[in-house]
């Protein structure tokens, strides 16, 4: 690593190279201290489900994706032989990302989404990608949001209860029931329901690093948890808090929506790598890591995305990206190589701490224990497949860590409109 970078990120206590292993301990601590009731940084939520024995067939269901920037709604129905087909698709903004709503505003906003799909089926999958307390019912209670979405009302309400008086207050006919779920047990559902042809997994994990970041996996029942059945845990990793903060991430969680929370999220998920990037930069041009007319333009940006850090590391001599054109503006000597470095630095971090969150996972299943019978991952989000080399960079520390150290076996898959499919198989469990 260029040296000066590398004393830059010691002096604000970034870690470069942060151990994982180290990170899968402190996840393993904190996940069983969850289960066990105990408090811990992640949430460890019982689902109370696991993924059906056999094909959804012959049914239809609304489906719901309440994501961190966007809302998606649609009808999807499945065949007398399990085939879906998704119907109706309807996108648009997610309820309380551009300004704060009242309880009442949040949930007539998505009445509003959902007029389109007014009575055509009584059962409602509800993708929810925020911390929601499961009950036995399928109903859920909002622990908090995440994702800068602004509506603090809505926070310990029963959301799918709210979600069915919103809708019959604007004119549905049909008895509903609200199944609640998070993005990343869709995901799981949504690989368990369609394997690679010949292939036979030992259980599952769902992975979501996009807009936010979040994992799920099928815990076996263990006296070690009182009352623990087999079942899916939406663990919330996000808010792991047991990891190593730099002076930059320190600063923007101050000006956060919510200070304090999520902060494994804010290290590397979509929301905030940029921010955190805006920090790390405008810190270096203050300490003159730059040439002296780089420092002084890169002095007044005003923020910086994830996009635009990674359209740099895709292209970093490209004048079409933000941070490309002004550097072909005024760079000199290495300049380009301590803005890449530097912003490949945060990008390194982020695949370390989802290959930690990976691994954890998959050990915590006690499944993968034979090479013909993997655990199967499925993967979701923008931020894990197309930001520079994270899915490369997590693929080989998984494959380091699991199969060379531990000897356990997975294997990575995506699947075309996972969450959706997975959220209509969930409702209708």
């Amino acid at each position: 690593m260029n040296r000066k970078v590398a004393a830059f990120l010691g002096r604000h206590n970034f870690s470069i190279h942060q151990d994982i292993n180290s990170i899968v301990e402190a996840m393993l601590f904190d996940m069983n201290e969850g289960l066990s009731g105990r408090p811990s940084g992640e949430d460890m939520i019982r689902t109370y489900a696991n993924p059906p024995s056999q094909a959804t067939a012959g049914k239809s269901v609304i489906v719901i994706d309440a994501g961190g920037t966007n809302f998606r709604s649609c009808l999807v129905t499945f065949d007398s032989n399990g085939n879906p087909s998704i119907d109706f698709m309807e996108k648009t903004r997610m309820p309380g990302v551009d300004r704060e709503l009242s309880k009442k505003e949040f949930f007539d906003q998505i009445s509003a989404n959902l007029e389109h799909l007014k009575d055509k089926s009584s059962s409602i999958g509800f993708c929810f990608s925020y911390p929601v307390d499961i009950q036995e019912d399928g109903d859920g209670v909002l622990i908090n949001f995440t994702k800068e979405v602004k509506a603090p009302e809505v926070e310990g309400s029963h959301i799918g209860k709210e979600l069915e008086k919103a809708l019959k207050e604007h004119g549905w006919k049909n008895k509903l029931h609200v199944s609640m779920l998070n993005d990343t047990v869709s995901a799981l559902l949504a690989g368990a329901a369609d394997p690679d042809e010949g292939m036979k997994y030992s259980s599952y994990v769902g992975f979501i690093l996009g807009t936010g970041m979040n994992s799920a996996y099928i815990q076996t029942a263990s006296p070690e948890y009182k009352n623990l059945k087999t079942q899916i845990i939406n663990c919330e990793s996000g808010k792991f808090d047991k990891v190593a903060r730099s002076d930059f991430d320190i600063s923007f969680d101050k000006k956060s929506e919510k200070p304090g929370i999520g902060i494994m999220e804010k290290l590397c998920s979509g929301a905030y790598m940029g921010p955190i990037a805006f920090e790390a930069v405008t810190a270096a041009g203050k300490e003159n890591l730059f040439s002296e007319k780089l420092s002084e333009k890169l002095s007044q940006l005003d923020s910086l995305t994830q996009i635009e850090m990674d359209s740099f590391l895709h292209a970093p001599y490209s004048t079409n990206s933000k941070l490309g054109s002004i550097m072909a503006e005024c760079a000199k000597d290495d300049d380009y190589d301590v803005l890449f470095q530097l912003l490949d630095a945060l990008v390194e971090r982020c695949a370390r701490m989802a290959a930690a969150i990976l691994s954890a996972c998959v050990i915590k299943s006690g499944e993968g224990k034979t090479a013909d019978k993997p655990v199967c991952i499925l993967c979701n989000g923008t931020s894990f497949f197309k930001t520079y080399k994270v899915r490369q960079r997590v693929l080989g520390y998984l494959e380091e860590i699991l199969v060379k150290e531990r000897g356990l076996y997975f294997d990575v898959i995506s699947r075309e409109n996972d969450i959706t499919l997975g959220t209509a198989i969930g409702g209708l469990l």
